[in-house]
């Protein structure tokens, strides 16, 4: 390979798929409160946990309900929207702090909407 060989595909050469997807997820840093969101999440349905070295993946598709009163209790200590916010590094589809004990993630914006309106 010579140095102005490219490895990429060229753009008019790439297939765009027009697909709308409906996942959501976080991503977090490994920590005890990060092992502990994904240890609750991926006991229910629907919910896919993937253990990185350093991160942590929650997807689902559709919608995401994290309830702190859950992760309160099996963290063994309080879990605030706030303190879950920070656990979480970067987030896809829609967050909205429904309320004190509840945060959705949305993948799909139509559903989002009421929260907003």
């Amino acid at each position: 390979m010579s140095h102005t060989d490219n490895i990429f595909e060229s753009m008019k050469n790439m297939h765009r798929d027009q697909t709308i997807s409906h996942q959501c997820g976080v991503t977090m840093n490994d920590s005890v409160e990060a092992r502990a969101i994904a240890e609750v999440m991926g006991e229910k349905p629907g919910i896919r946990v993937t253990y990185m070295p350093a991160m942590i993946r929650i997807d689902g598709e559709g919608k995401i309900e994290f309830k702190m009163d859950e992760l309160s209790e099996f963290l063994g200590r309080e879990m605030t929207p706030h303190l879950f916010e920070i656990s979480t590094s970067t987030h896809y589809g829609r967050m909205v702090m429904v309320d004190d004990n509840t945060v959705v993630l949305f993948g799909n914006m139509d559903e989002m909407k009421q929260y907003i309106e």
